[in-house]
């Protein structure tokens, strides 16, 4: 099978993975992954997706560090190629989705059968692969941390990436105010168009003061939840506009920049602090994990949600998936499509 090998850390957007110098190579004969126990399933993959962390370990700079080599690649959907004795719930020919600690990148992917969930009725596959990191972490920590209610207000930081177009969705889902910051015209007119209540455009416009004028217009009088996985000085200035109790979800730092939160206001202001590393709830919490995915899948399927895919590769396009993320090109996922190998470079 194909399967992408990383063999070295480094930038993946350097090379092409058909170059001996790039950290991430594709092997075009990677022996197929055997079953491992008797309620083993083995999925031939039909999408993975991008997602900034995995970007991030392959340039050795995630908080997991898995031995070399390795194949990279988390959330990811297919069809059932083969099952163990003792699998009850799939059969061959079913469609799936899961999360892998590692290894999606790759034609087929072994896994067990409590780990796989069914992928509904006339849900695309490429979409379903899209849905497990970025909106399994959004929904986790919306519904399940922060209890969004109807009537709360959502800031929504990094909007138009994977994470932040899920947040965006699951807070219309729980019927908040919503409110997303994202850089560029072409993102601010994709989010005005699925309903967001306003957009702050951050190449043109001041977080605050826009953010400030919307509230005012509605009679608001702040945030009540502020959604972040930017970090750095956006993050900074957010806290100015936070109410009294409001509730802070820590996502991650695109920006590059771990945002320092003052204890003192946190105290005075009454505000609680959430760290969300989503990937952790399969070991800590994995019934949480197992019903936020499948409300997700649900939602999915009766089109409360929707999953944008904005670039599509192969597995040989790596580099330049990788790429669309490092530019921040992107308005939603990326993903790669292995079974039918197409390429779609923006549907931008």
């Amino acid at each position: 099978m194909e399967a992408l090998v990383c063999r070295k850390l480094g930038d993946p957007t350097a090379t092409a993975v058909t170059d001996e110098n790039s950290p991430i190579v594709l092997s075009a004969n990677h022996p197929i992954p055997e079953l491992k126990s008797p309620t083993s399933v083995r999925v031939k993959v039909a999408a993975t997706s991008l997602n900034y962390a995995n970007y991030l370990q392959i340039l050795g700079k995630y908080q997991e560090k898995p031995p070399l080599p390795f194949i990279p690649g988390s959330d990811y959907s297919g069809v059932v190629d083969s099952v163990g004795p003792g699998v009850k719930e799939f059969k061959v020919g079913d469609r799936v989705c899961s999360l892998a600690a590692l290894g999606s990148y790759a034609g087929f992917v072994v896994t067990d059968e409590s780990e796989l969930f069914r992928v509904p009725e006339g849900c695309d596959l490429i979409a379903a692969g899209a849905l497990p990191v970025a909106f399994g972490t959004s929904h986790v920590a919306l519904v399940h941390r922060a209890n969004l209610t109807s009537g709360q207000v959502l800031l929504v930081l990094g909007a138009a990436g994977g994470v932040g177009l899920a947040a965006v969705q699951v807070g219309k889902v729980c019927s908040a105010t919503v409110i997303a910051v994202a850089r560029g015209s072409d993102k601010v007119q994709f989010l005005r168009a699925l309903g967001v209540d306003h957009v702050v455009d951050l190449s043109t416009e001041n977080v605050q003061q826009s953010v400030r004028d919307f509230l005012k217009t509605k009679k608001l009088k702040g945030v009540d939840v502020v959604y972040d996985p930017v970090g750095g000085k956006l993050m900074k200035d957010s806290l100015k506009l936070l109410n009294w109790g409001a509730q802070i979800l820590v996502i991650g730092f695109a920006s590059g920049e771990v945002p320092v939160i003052p204890a003192n206001i946190a105290l005075v202001k009454n505000w609680t602090i959430h760290g969300l590393y989503w990937g952790s709830y399969n070991i800590h919490r994995p019934k949480v994990l197992k019903d936020s995915l499948n409300e997700l899948l649900s939602w999915l399927a009766k089109g409360l949600i929707t999953i944008h895919i904005s670039h599509i590769y192969s597995l040989k396009e790596a580099n330049l998936a990788f790429a669309a993320i490092k530019d921040r090109k992107v308005v939603g996922k990326v993903m790669i499509a292995i079974e039918e190998g197409r390429s779609m470079k923006s549907k931008l």
